[in-house]
């Protein structure tokens, strides 16, 4: 299949992404602008320039259990790493550093099964890093060792452990009532964040305006980045953040 031919404005994000087009099919590629701490905001997903997809080819994102997006912009020229530098956090629709954190001139890339249950287009990896694992077809055919030490994002979680439970290797001890209760729980927690992330890309999409006829900022400034709190990672927004108390310094293209 050709590159994609752009359909926006280039550059889109001028200030913080530099985009490499090559000749070559699929081997052009973004560097970054700009310095950031580990889980740094790097960038925002919105709606608009994002559009959902019917479906998913090369050239979405997935961003809920049957949810695809396209990006519409220059975020499409950010690769595959096995040891990437970026990540696609879906539930808050933000793109942050890694856990190394982020340097200018650095190449921007995100692993993609991550995002992806099953890829429309499987290749072979070429990253090059120690940690490469070859073939990258989806989350769904990748071991617990092949994903072990990446951030996932949570609707793959919630795929992986159907697709355990369908092998009957479920992790969760069944008579163990208290891992049940809290897997019901964060299970739930997730079902609310889809659910109202949902609900905000429809108001946005159907052209609608907040109080005082200023256009919504697409549901998304005030969800927050993941956070590091005492080596564990948390995703999603506090319910501080969805009040709109959340201030800070991120960057926004």
């Amino acid at each position: 299949m050709a590159p994609l031919t752009p359909t926006w404005v280039q550059p889109s994000h001028p200030v913080i992404q530099e985009v490499i087009i090559n000749e070559a099919e699929f081997t052009s590629k973004s560097l970054s602008k700009i310095s950031l701490p580990p889980f740094g905001l790097y960038a925002k997903i919105t709606f608009p320039p994002c559009t959902l997809a019917d479906k998913p080819t090369y050239a979405t994102v997935q961003f809920g259990r049957d949810k695809h997006l396209n990006l519409n912009s220059d975020l499409l020229y950010i690769n595959h790493s096995c040891e990437p530098s970026l990540i696609f956090d879906m539930a808050s629709l933000n793109i942050i550093a890694g856990p190394k954190g982020l340097k200018a001139g650095e190449e921007l890339t995100f692993f993609y099964p991550s995002t992806e249950w099953a890829m429309d287009q499987a290749f072979d990896c070429l990253c090059g890093t120690p940690s490469c694992r070859g073939r990258i077809s989806g989350a769904k055919d990748m071991t617990d060792a092949q994903l072990e030490g990446l951030w996932i994002n949570g609707h793959i979680l919630e795929l992986r452990e159907e697709q355990k439970k369908a092998s009957g290797t479920d992790p969760v001890d069944a008579q163990d009532p208290t891992a049940r209760a809290l897997k019901v729980a964060l299970e739930q927690a997730e079902k609310v964040v889809i659910a109202a992330r949902s609900a905000l890309m429809t108001y946005a999409q159907n052209g609608q305006r907040v109080a005082g006829g200023r256009p919504e900022q697409y549901g998304v400034d005030k969800l927050s980045v993941i956070e590091s709190v005492n080596g564990s990672q948390r995703r999603g927004p506090t319910s501080r953040e969805l009040s709109g108390e959340m201030g800070g310094d991120t960057i926004v293209a």
